[in-house]
């Protein structure tokens, strides 16, 4: 954005009621600016396609200002950075999310732009499996150094952010309310580590509070965002369903995690997964497979014996014959081992993971 000017007209438009973010992209394209459309005479902007008088019935109401001014204030003195939907420091995932709001406010560091971008979401009920699950997915994405995106809730979500921390990759809070609070109170604790190893983003004002309403709008940034949104457990009906469906409605990955039939907290996910509106998800080789991260940048860690490494059985057969053979193809690793090549890749992946086999040029692999 490129005055103080403009942003205070912004905010202003963003207040006016009866206005929403595709309303507010739309006059905004055709006038040029915010403050272009808030000086600009009701006759001319209802010649807009779709724009009618109910829409603009407080479009020139001169208490936005005034409220506008009393936010920019708090946006200054406490040193928010501000995301307009035009600048290129805006998220540009959301750019082609028609709801994307048109002005985001963050606190902390971290690239809103990052070129692995992935949401983790699920109940706030959370099992000891989820939670688990949840701590070891994030710890083998590590390598990678995802940005991990989240609403800073509890279950799932905190499990999630703190994983995030502990593994030192950046992560994350969406936010259903302003940046001069925090819900739940509780992890207000948690605040100064996330923000230190990312930050928080909202497109709410000082004077919101977390109602409901906001959560499912804050579902939006959680799904736009990203690249794909995982969710682990989640009951028959929740907020974490919101967002998968919502990223569905983005065309975006959605992976879920798969639970014992009759499970209360598995119920969602299954039914994703049996809709088809989301991947089986059993480890993070299926989300870098998936999403076609590459590997060959990831941060390298010193790699375990395989003594010390857990494969399963068909993990452990392509070891096997890897350790015999030397570097072998990967269609002639399918054959040797029986295994169909579709399934052979995410186990090449995810044993990749594990530091214990080696990609080469030419789909070529070998045991390290």
């Amino acid at each position: 954005m490129n005055s103080e000017q403009e942003l205070l007209y912004t905010l202003a438009l963003q207040k006016t009621a009866n206005i929403g973010d595709i309303i507010a992209k739309k006059l905004i394209k055709n006038c040029g600016s915010a403050e272009a459309v808030l000086k600009e005479k009701k006759q001319k902007l209802l010649k807009i396609d779709g724009i009618g008088t109910h829409v603009l019935a407080h479009i020139h109401d001169v208490k936005n200002l005034k409220l506008a001014e009393a936010e920019l204030q708090f946006i200054q003195k406490e040193n928010i950075q501000t995301h307009y939907f035009l600048d290129k420091s805006y998220p540009q995932r959301l750019l082609h999310c028609a709801d994307g709001p048109i002005l985001l406010f963050q606190k902390g560091n971290v690239d809103l732009n990052a070129t692995k971008m992935i949401s983790i979401v699920g109940t706030r009920k959370a099992t000891t499996y989820g939670r688990s699950f949840c701590e070891k997915l994030v710890e083998e994405l590590a390598v990678l150094q995802p940005t991990i995106v989240s609403g800073f809730a509890y279950g799932i979500d905190i499990v999630a952010q703190q994983a995030a921390v502990k593994n030192n990759i950046p992560t994350i809070g969406c936010l259903a309310h302003g940046l001069n609070q925090i819900y739940p109170k509780v992890h207000k604790r948690f605040m100064p580590a996330v923000e230190k190893n990312g930050g928080f983003v909202t497109d709410f004002w000082s004077t919101s509070n977390p109602d409901r309403e906001n959560f499912l709008k804050r579902n939006r940034l959680v799904a736009g965002m990203t690249q794909a949104t995982i969710v682990i457990e989640s009951a028959e009906k929740g907020g974490s369903l919101v967002t998968a469906h919502i990223a569905n409605s983005y065309n975006r990955d959605v992976f879920a995690v798969p639970g014992r039939v009759g499970d209360l907290q598995s119920i969602g996910c299954n039914n994703l997964i049996k809709q088809q509106r989301a991947h089986l998800l059993t480890s993070a080789a299926d989300i870098v497979y998936l999403l076609g991260w590459d590997l060959n940048n990831a941060v390298q860690k010193p790699v375990q014996k395989q003594l010390f490494v857990e494969l399963n059985t068909d993990e452990q057969s392509i070891y096997s014959h890897l350790q015999t053979q030397g570097q072998t193809m990967l269609d002639s690793i399918a054959l040797a081992c029986k295994l169909p090549i579709h399934k052979v890749a995410p186990i090449l992946l995810q044993m990749e993971m594990k530091g214990v086999v080696k990609p080469l040029p030419g789909k070529v692999f070998e045991a390290v």
